[in-house]
C-alpha cells in the first residue's frame, strides 16, 4: 500500500507582467511512496523538490497553480480539499519540517509552545499533559536540557537547537507521513547523525517519510528509493544503492562529483566532465597575518546562571589562508566568529585585524576598518532588509568602503555573476527567492568590498550539492586572484576537509585539537575529533 501516490503533477506559476509564460515548476511527475519506506528527492535549488513537497502538506504559494491525474494522501484524494480540510490534515496525516528554521518558528512563542500546538490542536492531549510530550519529543531529537529549552524563544537558540525543534514539532502528531525539507541542514555532524538514527528508527517503527536533501550523504543513509529531479522534471530515479553506485543519467553523475570530501582537495568540485580538474590556488602568504585572536573569552549571564562560551580560544588567518572551526552546536565557534567580526567584545583577549586593533575600540575607529573584515551569514534571510532588493542588499556593503556610482553597479553586476546569479536577480526581492539564491546574495554581498578578511558562518549549508560545489571552487578562485584570507565555521566535515589549509576543532568552548586539515582528519588524536569523525555519514552508506 502507497501512503502517497501522485500521477501527472503539475505546478505553474503566471507570467510575469511583460514577459513570456515560464515553463512548468514541476513538470509531469509520477511519485509513489510505500508504507514505512523513506523516498528522497535530490537535485539543484529551483529543480521543483520543494514545490512537490510543499504540495503534500496543501501549502504551494497562491499564485501557483496546479494539477494532477491523481494525487492520494493515506487513500485520500486531496485535490479539492479547501484551506479548512487541509488544515485537518497537517500536522495529523502529514507531518513537515522545513528548511529555514528561524523564519519558520515564531518569534513571540516559546519552542515547547510551537511544539504543542499540533499536540493540542489535533487533540492527542490536554492541554496539562502536552507538556510532557513536548518535553519528550525534543529530548528525543537530542536537544539538551529539554525542559529548560522548551520555555525559550527562537532567538535565545542557536541554528541547530532551532532546526532540532522543528524536527520534533513534525514529529508531534504522530502522522501517517513526514515530509522533511532539509531536515539536517543545521545540524552539526554528531546530531545529525542522532537526527538521522531517529529518522531511521521512525521508519522502522512504520513512518513513512519523504526527504528533501541536497546532501547525498544523508540520503544514502536513510532512503530506499531516489528521484533525480532536474528544472521540474524526474532525470533519473531508482534504489538508492544502484542510483549512487551506478548513476545512469549525467546530471546524478555531476552531482556525485560535486560532494566534498578528502579526496577533492586541490580540485574543483564543479567540473562537468568525468575527470577532477586541479584548483590552482598558490600557498597561503604566512609572512603577512591578516587576523589574529588571542586568549579570547566570552561568558554569558542569564538571571543567576552563567555560560562560558568562548574559553581561552587563540587562533591566525595568514593571506590567502583558510582556517576552519568545526565543532557541535554550542561549541563556542559561531562566538569566536563573532568576536573576530566586532560584533561581540570580547571579556578577555584581543583581536588585531589587518595589524590594527580590532577588540574594544570605538565604533568610529572600528567603521574605518568595517570593509576589511565581512561575513557570510548562516541564515541569510535573516540577515537581509526584507524591503530592500537584491541590488541593493549588495550595493549597502560598499557604503563601508565608500564605492559609488557607476563603479558601484558595475561591482554589483560583477558579484552577482560570480555567484551564479545574474542581472535579473538585480530587482527581486529576499522572499521572492529559493534557500539556495539567498545564500548566493548573501556571499555576493560579502565578497563585494573586497575584504581582506571573510568569516564565513556556514556559508553553503542550504546549498545543493551541485551549487555549493560551484561556490567553493568560488572562493578558491577568490583567494587565488586576491589573497583573501577565510575563517570558515561549518558542521559540514566534508567542506572543511576539502577547502580549509588548518582546522580548529572546538568543544565547550576550548579548543581541543588543531593542525594542518590533512593530518587532524587522517591522524586525529583528541578522542572529541574521532567522534565528529565517526559520525559523518558517506554516500557509500546506504540504507539497508
Amino acid at each position: 500500500m502507497s501512503v502517497v501516490s501522485i500521477r501527472n503533477l503539475q505546478v505553474s506559476f503566471p507570467a510575469p507582467r511583460g514577459r513570456a509564460l515560464p515553463p512548468p515548476a514541476v513538470a509531469g511527475l509520477d511519485l509513489d511512496i510505500p508504507a514505512g519506506a523513506c523516498v528522497a528527492i535530490v537535485g539543484e535549488s529551483g529543480s521543483g523538490k520543494t514545490l512537490t513537497a510543499r504540495s503534500l502538506v496543501g501549502l504551494l504559494p497562491r499564485t501557483a497553480t496546479w494539477s494532477a491525474d491523481r494525487f492520494e494522501i493515506a487513500g485520500r484524494d486531496v485535490r479539492g480539499l479547501g484551506r479548512r480540510d487541509w488544515r485537518r490534515i497537517r500536522g495529523r496525516t502529514v507531518g513537515f519540517v522545513l528548511q529555514d528554521a528561524l523564519v519558520s518558528l515564531d518569534p513571540l512563542r516559546t519552542l515547547g509552545a510551537e511544539v504543542a500546538e499540533t499536540i493540542i490542536t489535533h487533540r492527542l492531549a490536554r492541554r496539562g499533559e502536552a507538556q510532557d510530550q513536548v518535553v519528550a519529543l525534543l529530548g528525543s531529537v537530542g536537544i539538551p536540557d529539554p525542559a529548560v529549552r522548551a520555555g525559550q524563544y527562537p532567538h535565545q537558540l542557536s541554528g541547530g537547537l532551532r532546526q532540532r525543534g522543528l524536527i520534533a514539532a513534525g514529529l508531534a502528531g504522530r502522522p501517517a507521513l513526514l515530509v522533511a525539507d532539509e531536515p539536517t541542514t543545521a545540524l552539526d555532524v554528531t546530531v545529525q547523525a542522532q537526527v538521522l538514527d531517529l529518522l531511521a528508527a521512525e521508519k522502522a517503527a512504520g513512518l513513512t517519510q519523504l526527504l528533501i536533501s541536497h546532501d547525498l550523504a544523508v540520503v544514502a543513509r536513510i532512503a530506499d528509493h531516489v528521484l533525480v529531479m532536474r528544472h521540474g522534471t524526474v532525470v533519473e530515479e531508482g534504489p538508492t544503492a544502484a542510483l549512487l553506485s551506478s548513476p545512469a543519467h549525467p546530471y546524478t553523475q555531476e552531482l556525485l562529483r560535486a560532494v566534498p570530501s578528502a579526496a577533492s582537495r586541490g580540485h574543483r568540485l564543479g567540473s562537468r566532465t568525468g575527470d577532477r580538474t586541479p584548483l590552482e590556488r598558490p600557498e597561503p602568504d604566512t609572512s603577512r597575518t591578516v587576523v589574529v585572536a588571542e586568549n579570547l573569552v566570552k561568558t554569558y549571564r542569564d538571571g543567576r546562571r552563567s555560560r562560558v562560551a568562548v574559553d581561552g580560544v587563540s587562533l591566525s588567518v595568514a593571506a590567502g589562508e583558510t582556517v576552519g572551526i568545526v565543532g557541535e552546536s554550542g561549541s563556542g565557534k559561531t562566538t569566536v566568529a563573532r568576536i573576530v567580526l566586532g560584533l561581540v567584545t570580547p571579556d578577555a583577549g584581543e583581536v588585531i585585524l589587518a595589524g590594527h586593533r580590532w577588540s574594544g575600540i570605538g565604533e568610529a575607529q572600528r567603521r574605518r576598518l568595517r570593509h576589511e573584515v565581512q561575513l557570510i551569514a548562516q541564515d541569510p534571510l535573516g540577515s537581509f532588509d526584507p524591503r530592500y532588493t537584491v541590488g541593493q542588499i549588495i550595493g549597502e556593503s560598499l557604503d563601508a568602503a565608500r564605492i559609488q556610482g557607476a563603479e558601484r553597479r558595475a561591482r554589483v553586476f560583477e558579484v552577482l555573476d560570480q555567484v551564479r546569479l545574474g542581472p535579473q536577480f538585480l530587482d527581486r526581492h529576499p522572499r521572492s527567492l529559493s534557500g539556495g539564491q539567498r545564500q548566493r546574495v548573501s556571499i555576493a554581498r560579502a565578497l563585494a568590498p573586497r575584504p581582506q578578511l571573510l568569516v564565513a558562518d556556514e556559508p553553503v549549508s542550504a546549498l545543493d550539492v551541485s551549487v555549493q560545489a560551484d561556490i567553493l571552487d568560488l572562493l578558491g578562485d577568490l583567494q587565488a586572484e586576491t589573497g583573501t584570507a577565510i575563517l570558515f565555521i561549518s558542521h559540514d566535515l566534508g567542506v572543511v576537509n576539502h577547502l580549509a589549509d588548518r582546522v580548529l576543532v572546538m568543544t565547550g568552548g576550548r579548543v581541543v585539537e588543531e593542525g594542518r586539515a590533512v593530518e587532524v582528519f587522517s591522524r586525529p588524536r583528541h578522542p572529541y575529533t574521532q567522534r565528529l569523525l565517526a559520525a559523518l555519514p558517506s554516500v557509500g552508506e546506504v540504507a539497508t
